[in-house]
């Protein structure tokens, strides 16, 4: 899932381009969501889920002919869009707001800085100006990084090689954490990142373990899916 953030301050038209850009993409045939930041709560008050929320419960959920999930916290963008691929997959996030993270993004203001691909005037930019445009995001905004900052790629980090891609001088592929998905890690659904070392670490102990076992019913486990569920004692 690619990332593009549309950024600008108050009243530059940071809604009219998202709303272009997303009918563009969904043109092309990608699947596409959104997240807007907002400085308010979302319900209402004196609405039955509201209520709920009063009571004391951490998650609501509304479900009808939409579905609407209320947490009881304020999340980090990295948890949103992660806790997002757990139960939907989409080809690209665009995203309205959260200027200070570092994923690629296009300025509808002055804004700039060095995740900034793009400064457009969203009021005036026509049908072959947004073509182009589309044709930028999908050359060079990119999904999420790990953050290990293993080296691998040649760059000092992960900000180094994402700001590269966005420049036009490294391509997403390069990152040798993204190559590497023999082994996935997951706590409560979200993804923790392992670099190459400790994925084949944990892929070797676990294959040569399950090989000294008594597997008659699957027989040799080598290049078969093996999954792992491990609980703790509080997490029966």
């Amino acid at each position: 899932m690619k990332i593009i953030a549309v950024v600008g301050t108050k009243n530059t038209g940071k809604t009219i381009l998202v709303t272009k850009i997303v009918q563009e993409l969904v043109k092309r045939g990608f699947s596409v969501g959104t997240i807007k930041h907002v400085n308010h709560g979302f319900d209402v008050e004196g609405r039955d889920t509201w209520k709920h929320k009063e009571a004391g419960a951490e998650l609501v959920v509304a479900a009808g002919d939409e579905t609407f999930f209320l947490v009881n916290e304020s999340l980090k963008l990295d948890n949103i869009l992660e806790r997002i691929k757990c139960f939907k997959k989409l080809d690209f996030m665009v995203i309205e707001g959260f200027k200070h993270s570092n994923y690629a993004k296009i300025s509808t203001s002055d804004f700039e800085d060095k995740f900034t691909m793009k400064k457009v005037n969203a009021f005036e930019i026509d049908p072959d100006a947004l073509h182009s445009l589309v044709d930028l995001i999908e050359e060079r905004s990119y999904s999420m990084f790990s953050q290990m900052n293993c080296k691998e790629c040649g760059f000092k980090g992960c900000t180094d090689l994402a700001q590269a891609v966005i420049r036009g001088e490294a391509e997403e592929k390069t990152c040798v954490m993204k190559k590497e998905k023999n082994v996935t890690l997951h706590v409560e659904g979200v993804e923790i990142p392992l670099n190459p070392f400790v994925q084949k670490f944990v892929k070797n102990t676990t294959i040569g373990m399950i090989n000294a076992l008594k597997t008659s019913q699957v027989g040799d486990v080598q290049g078969k899916k093996v999954e792992l569920l491990i609980r703790d004692e509080d997490n029966r």
